[in-house]
């Protein structure tokens, strides 16, 4: 009986022998974007899903085209499902432990929910286990972060516009994000919580465009009944009443297996990649926010589809020798 198309497979002749093609390990915007290229190239998949992405506090993923303002775990639901007809994809709850490359392909080790090691072997590994925020230690901070504490005016801005805001950092970093933060807003004041090593350009930049200047010591963030931010009380001097306050908050990799093996990094602690989202590892890939560039969620679906597409005709042209 002629098979339907549906069961139709390659007939290539596979140079190692591994459990999977490839192996994802993360399961937001990057990690399932990446997962669904591949499955719709017919290859056997492996996403390891090992707990919340870094935007689970915010109410809303803003500025995803056709999913504006779509709660980030029903965007991940929505991305899980629509794996679902692609039969060679496995999506997991697999807390990875390790990843080592041997023999010309990659060794992954994890932990299952009911903490049983299982041990895979993949072709291909993408990394997509995104960045942690370090914020400030200040009362209120952690509380309000991604609902009245902001990283992102493109995700958050409109939703605040017209409200009076804070911006809260020091130097140079302050006084660019104030004054992005100003096309939403008029009623800007940067909070430095101290010293605020502005240099007097800076001042007179914020001060032609009405941004206020507070260097006192913050001591806490406020907030109303209803969860939101309401104002930033100093050690001395009136409170701020305030809407929101944004920040740019350092961050660190999420996961070190990029450190562990050998990759290269930029200077602000990003998993180096070349154009074709290839890390320094021949062979281990990494999509989303662990990589440079801006940061949103239909960015990392971006890095996560490229790096499923040059996965794919790599693989081909392994299988497919001159």
């Amino acid at each position: 009986m002629k098979p339907t198309i549906a069961t139709v497979r390659p007939a290539h002749k596979l140079l190692t022998s591994t459990d999977y093609d490839v192996v994802i390990v993360g399961a937001g915007s990057a990690g399932l974007s990446a997962a669904l290229i591949l499955g719709r190239s017919m290859r056997r998949v492996l996403v390891c899903d090992a707990g919340a992405p870094r935007n689970v506090t915010s109410p809303a993923v803003q500025g995803f085209f056709t999913r504006d303002c779509t709660a980030p775990e029903e965007l991940l639901r929505i991305g899980r499902s629509q794996l679902t007809p692609y039969e060679s994809v496995e999506v997991r709850e697999l807390r990875v432990t390790s990843i080592t490359k041997e023999n010309g392909h990659f060794r992954v080790e994890a932990d299952t929910e009911s903490n049983r090691t299982t041990v895979v072997t993949a072709r291909k590994v993408i990394l997509a286990t995104g960045v942690e925020d370090e914020l400030p230690p200040l009362d209120g901070m952690r509380e309000f972060w991604g609902r009245g504490v902001l990283h992102c005016p493109y995700c958050h801005g409109w939703e605040v516009r017209n409200q009076p805001l804070a911006v809260y950092g020091r130097g140079k970093t302050v006084t660019g994000l104030a004054l992005l933060v100003s096309r939403w807003s008029s009623h800007i004041t940067v909070c430095t919580d101290g010293p605020g090593h502005l240099t007097n350009n800076a001042r007179r930049r914020l001060r032609q465009q009405g941004i206020a200047v507070r260097e006192e010591c913050v001591q806490r963030l406020v907030g109303n009944p209803d969860g939101m931010l309401r104002c930033v009380e100093f050690e001395t001097g009136e409170p701020l009443e305030c809407h929101a306050l944004f920040l740019h908050a350092p961050q660190h990799q999420r996961a070190s297996f990029a450190k562990q093996l050998g990759c290269r990094f930029t200077k602000k602690g990003a998993v180096w990649v070349d154009k074709k989202q290839q890390t320094s590892v021949t062979g281990l890939y990494a999509a989303g926010d662990l990589t440079p560039g801006q940061q949103q969620a239909i960015m990392a679906a971006a890095d996560g589809s490229k790096a499923g597409i040059v996965i794919n005709e790599q693989l081909t042209r392994e299988e497919c020798p001159k």
